[in-house]
């Protein structure tokens, strides 16, 4: 039986990492002639499609994005179990990031992470688009309101972690730590750029 799960899992991680590496905005801009790796920030993401190719392509890669992590994550949440829909949300994540069909250049997993985390909690998946939002309107730059939002989630994980959130479960709780530390370290130019405008 254990044999069968762990088997399970592993094919779960295969696949969904699979799923996350192929990559929307560059097939989106490949459509339409555009090569997002040498234009605008270099990020094959949405925030980058939209500044690129025009805000409506980022809007459809920013939801496809989060379709990819969100439909596969749910469905094994469904059918498998809560482990191994944890494992398949990560999994997507980590594709999207370091996406071997880029040659492990992909997106910042802003959205994909949104879509998993929506599949597991989808509470928490709510309270990250509202912080999203607000940190938009204050700061009025995409890159670091994603670390805003990132380091709201470390939080909601780890008071998950220890018990203080009844409704986010202390493996879920670690799992949202991994995630959003995953997201934050793909925004490190976002946090020194940030840095260096509160010291003008």
């Amino acid at each position: 039986m254990v044999l069968v799960l762990a088997l399970e899992v592993a094919a779960v991680a295969v696949v969904s990492f699979l799923v996350g590496a192929v990559n929307p905005a560059t097939l989106v801009a490949r459509a339409l002639g555009r090569d997002l790796r040498v234009s605008g920030s270099g990020n094959p993401g949405a925030t980058n499609a939209g500044r690129v190719l025009g805000r409506r392509w980022g809007v459809l890669v920013l939801l496809l994005d989060v379709a990819k992590a969100y439909l596969p994550t749910v469905l094994v949440l469904r059918s498998v179990g809560l482990l191994a829909a944890l494992v398949a949300g990560l999994a997507v994540v980590l594709g999207h990031v370091y996406s071997p069909f880029l040659r492990g250049r992909g997106g910042k997993g802003v959205a994909c992470a949104l879509g998993a985390i929506l599949a597991v909690v989808p509470l928490v998946g709510l309270v990250a688009v509202v912080v999203f939002g607000v940190a938009v309107a204050l700061v009025r730059y995409i890159g670091e309101a994603s670390v805003v939002v990132t380091l709201a989630l470390v939080v909601i994980g780890v008071l998950g972690l220890v018990g203080v959130l009844p409704w986010v479960e202390p493996l879920v709780g670690a799992w949202l730590v991994v995630l959003a530390l995953l997201v934050l370290s793909r925004h490190r130019r976002n946090v020194v750029a940030w840095w260096a405008r509160r010291r003008t």
